[in-house]
């Protein structure tokens, strides 16, 4: 069995302000996203977006491109890693 970390497990190791970026496809974003909230939204289901996940894995936001991911989490005063 695997182990489970909880949020506060996570806190303890310093992962509030610890967050990972990486690649996304945009089918996957919209297909979470609820279909009221796309309305509007013209993107390409095969493009690669960027996903800025806190370190429990939550999805706290998504770019255009890697750039703008990293230059957001920092400006929130999060420290980015990139996930390959």
């Amino acid at each position: 069995m695997t182990p489970t970390m909880t949020k506060e497990d996570f806190q303890g190791l310093g992962a509030p302000d610890l967050v990972y970026v990486r690649e996304i496809s945009a089918a996957d974003v919209l297909a979470d996203t609820p279909l009221a909230d796309a309305k509007g939204l013209m993107i390409d289901p095969e493009q690669t977006l960027y996903a800025v996940h806190s370190a429990d894995g939550e999805r706290l936001a998504v770019m255009l491109d890697r750039e703008t991911a990293f230059a957001a989490a920092v400006a929130h005063e999060l420290a980015p890693v990139s996930v390959h």
